[in-house]
């Protein structure tokens, strides 16, 4: 939070400078469903930030967890909090026991006049939205994305949206298929909400010599994880409502893309379950390869050759995260060079979002700005400049009447070169 030095020039001698953090005023943060918790094994120090430290004490209390990371809800009010600015934060209406779970803590353990929870809708969000903010962070996705940014650009308020995509995954034939590569990709399939994530795996990328090795690999892996009848598994999450169950039901039976399911499949309306379900070469122009899938459904496309993956990649909007798994250091170092995502892991997923010392968002569609750790008090920053000047060591070069020895004066102080300057101050230049 201290100023930062900066450095100065010739051209400002004698001076100082200085970057200050200032906080942007009254910062409306828009959350997402999906993670309003979300719990990683991880040092609460590196969480606590100034007086955000009630907020994990409460919640520590309250849901009796010891180690507390990256809350979609949480994060970003404690980046506003820690940068000091007063927030408002709407958290999602689709959990809605997390909403007034949230409403009920923050209340209690934080001041209402720097910190207060609006619970609602639609309507209330509109409200919101007509209000002028000196900042709107939203997480969720890109369509309703827009509409944050259009209400936004009515009083010039700048925005974070941190969005989605779909994110790839790349597998290559030289990788530890059956124990790390596929059980990593299941962990961040399935294991994040059953798909329901924004860095969840979106379809998978493979020649088509080694797919069907991937598809043997992936339903072992499955079943020894959630059994032969994964819709009763306790270890799958549910869909979060009838509309996304509805959703992905629509892709999963589209015409051309119905008979491609190799695994899986099984649905439950009423209990809103869809089994882990993988497909196999769905048209490119179908439902499920056109959208964010946000579900349990993971499509594999094959390739003739793994540097095809590049141009089916960067021939689609830019995804929130791009997963890579090879031995081959000249693939990685392509793939990081050569994809544009939020993020790229290379033989994992997921985990980046974990690490509060990288940066965690979207780029094109998939997101403005980026939050986590330090970012997120960036986030929520103004970065003033400020430059200190002597009254001593003006210099009439600056002033009119002007000449051809002031304009190289001038040029060489502008350039900070003090050979050229003594030259021009010695009449050699």
């Amino acid at each position: 939070m201290a100023p930062h030095k900066a450095k100065t020039s010739l051209t400002t001698f004698p001076a100082s400078a200085k970057i200050v953090s200032e906080p942007l005023g009254v910062v409306l943060v828009i959350s997402a469903w999906n993670f309003p918790f979300s719990m990683f094994e991880q040092s609460l120090t590196d969480l606590c930030i100034t007086s955000s430290l009630s907020i994990l004490n409460a919640f520590k209390r309250h849901l009796t967890i010891a180690c507390f990371l990256q809350v979609l809800s949480i994060d970003p009010v404690i980046g506003a909090i820690s940068a000091g600015n007063v927030v408002v934060l709407k958290p999602s209406e689709l959990a809605p026991a997390s909403s007034s779970l949230l409403a009920k803590l923050l209340k209690q353990y934080l001041d209402p006049s720097a910190v207060r929870v609006v619970e609602g809708a639609v309507t209330e969000t509109t409200l919101l939205l007509e209000q002028k903010w000196d900042k709107i962070f939203y997480t969720g996705n890109s369509r309703i994305g827009r509409i944050i940014m259009t209400a936004a650009a009515k009083h010039l308020t700048p925005v974070s949206l941190e969005l989605g995509g779909k994110s790839p995954v790349v597998i290559d034939s030289d990788t530890n298929l059956k124990v790390i590569t596929v059980r990593r990709i299941i962990s961040g399939k399935w294991g994040c909400n059953n798909g329901q994530a924004c860095i969840s795996p979106d379809y998978i990328l493979t020649t088509k010599e080694y797919a069907p090795k991937v598809i043997d690999a992936l339903k072992k892996e499955l079943e020894a994880f959630y059994g032969n009848n994964p819709m009763g598994s306790k270890d799958t999450s549910r869909i979060v409502n009838l509309n996304h169950f509805d959703r992905l039901s629509k892709m999963l039976e589209e015409k051309e893309v119905s008979n491609k399911i190799v695994y899986g499949g099984q649905k439950n309306r009423e209990n809103l379950k869809i089994s882990p379900t993988v497909l196999l070469d769905v048209p490119l122009d179908s439902l499920i390869m056109s959208e964010e899938i946000f579900g349990p459904l993971l499509p594999i496309v094959t390739l003739n050759n793994l540097e095809e993956c590049f141009g089916v990649i960067n021939s689609r909007p830019k995804p929130l995260a791009a997963y890579l798994f090879t031995k081959n250091h000249k693939l990685k170092k392509k793939f990081t060079k050569t994809v544009s995502a939020g993020g790229i892991v290379v033989n994992d997923t997921a985990v980046h979002f974990t690490l509060p010392t990288l940066p965690f968002g979207g780029v094109g569609e998939s997101g403005i700005g980026s939050y986590h750790g330090k970012f997120s008090f960036d986030a929520f920053s103004h970065k003033k400049s400020v430059l200190f000047k002597s009254f001593l060591g003006d210099s009439a070069i600056r002033y009119p009447p002007y000449s051809r020895r002031k304009l190289g004066l001038l040029k060489t102080l502008v350039n900070s070169n003090l050979v050229d300057t003594f030259k021009v101050l010695l009449g050699l230049s």
